[in-house]
Formats: C-alpha cells, sequence, structure tokens
C-alpha cells in the first residue's frame, strides 16, 4: 500500500503585478489542480478562480468514476458560464484559463487537460510530460514544420488553442489513465515554470528528499531563472506506508 503526499506553490512571478493562477491541493479528495487565467484576455484571474471554487466544492468520499464525472462535469460547466459572461460583455471577448488535474483512487490516476498548463510524472528516475500541449507550437511540432527544440522559443509559444472558456466548437478535455506505482512523484505547473526551467532541472528538482517543500523549491528555480509569467506547482509523491 502507498500514501500521498502533496506541496503546492504559487508567485506572481519576476514581472507580473498580479497573479493570474490558482490551484487545487486537496489529497483528502485525492484531487489536484492548476489554473492559468489566459494572458493577454480580459479577467483571467476570474476564470482560473471559478475552476478553482468548482473544483474545490467536490464533495469527498465519491467512487471513483464519480468523482472523475463531476470533475468534467464541474469544468465544463465553468466553461459555459464563461461563454456565456464573455458574450454578454460584447464581441471579441474572451475570459479563458487553462486547467490541468490530476485525479487519484484505487491504485489509479487519471490526468485532464485543456490548454498548455503541464503534467509530468517522475517514474524510476525519468521524467516524462503526461500531458500534451493544446498549442500552436505543439500542432507545428506535430505536423513536422518545426523541431521539439524549435518550439521552445517559437515567437508564437504563448498561443493556446484550448481553454477553458475559449471560443471552440466541441469543448473537451483530454484525458490519460495509469495504474499507480509506488514512488511515483507528479509535477502539475503552469508555463510560467515549464518555459522558465528546463526538463533535466525540473527532473532534478523532483527527484531530491521530500523533507522540504518541492514545490517551492520549483517555484524558486523558476524565480531564479526571472521567468516572465506567474508560476504555480503542485507536486504530488506516493510513497510507502
Amino acid at each position: 500500500m502507498s500514501s500521498l503526499r502533496s506541496w503546492a506553490a504559487t508567485h506572481v512571478g519576476a514581472v507580473r503585478d498580479h497573479n493570474e493562477d490558482a490551484l487545487v491541493n486537496r489529497p483528502d479528495l485525492g484531487l489536484w489542480a492548476v489554473a492559468d487565467g489566459a494572458g493577454g484576455h480580459d479577467a483571467g484571474e476570474v476564470a482560473s478562480g471559478m475552476i478553482v471554487a468548482a473544483l474545490d466544492a467536490i464533495p469527498t468520499e465519491l467512487p471513483a468514476a464519480d468523482l472523475l464525472a463531476m470533475v468534467r462535469g464541474r469544468v465544463t460547466g465553468v466553461h459555459e458560464a464563461l461563454r456565456e459572461e464573455a458574450e454578454s460583455r460584447g464581441p471579441d471577448v474572451t475570459i479563458a484559463s487553462t486547467v490541468v488535474m490530476l485525479v487519484v483512487r484505487d491504485g489509479y490516476f487519471a490526468c485532464l487537460w485543456a490548454g498548455d498548463s503541464r503534467a509530468y510524472l517522475l517514474r524510476d528516475g525519468t521524467l516524462t510530460q503526461i500531458s500534451r500541449d493544446h498549442s500552436l507550437v505543439q500542432e507545428l511540432v506535430d505536423s513536422g514544420q518545426i523541431t521539439a527544440e524549435a518550439a521552445e522559443h517559437h515567437p508564437y509559444n504563448n498561443v493556446i488553442t484550448r481553454a477553458v472558456g475559449a471560443a471552440v466548437e466541441d469543448f473537451a478535455l483530454d484525458k490519460v489513465t495509469d495504474r499507480l506505482e509506488e514512488g511515483d512523484r507528479f509535477l502539475l505547473c503552469s508555463d510560467g515554470l515549464s518555459k522558465a526551467v528546463d526538463a533535466a532541472e525540473l527532473q532534478m528538482k523532483l527527484s531530491g528528499p521530500l523533507d522540504s517543500s518541492p514545490a517551492e523549491a520549483l517555484v524558486a528555480a523558476a524565480l531564479d531563472h526571472k521567468t516572465n509569467d506567474n508560476v504555480t506547482a503542485v507536486v504530488i509523491a506516493t510513497e510507502a506506508d
């Protein structure tokens, strides 16, 4: 049997004057999330805050299938509410947020997301990105037009193609699931971290001892690299009982 520990940290960053990131850290529910109000849009902090409030209000002790269905339903409800609010404010208004979530129950995990906030899994010493960015540069990489390395510094690397509240015909959360293994460590983060700190440093920070907050250490690393965005990290670790 394994138990779960989690840590969370967020910071306005080195440039911005307010924080549009928000997070959920609910080990009692088996639910964690990072939401990043879409940059350049109206009221990004409202969008991310609504997502977190909806998830935080989910009751405990739900069966796994019900919890997953409620997570999807709550986020979809926020998406619809944000679309209605944006339309009421006039044409060309968007109130949106990315979201990445981790649900853990009964020895399994599910990761759900929309946008470019990321989920990573450190397993057996190897760090893997388990989410896949909904972004313009990811589409360019997938089509072979640019390399993954070029995407990191592409001038349009902040353009997302899906978000909660964005004008899309059929909003949906992507999902990956797998069995949980003892020693697994997960990282959920906004792009203020993933764009400032490379994968090798992320892996090093996640691999360290857990006697202090790895989330704080990751946020500090992004600040050391002068991240130009809000930065948020949530770390979840499995440990032997």
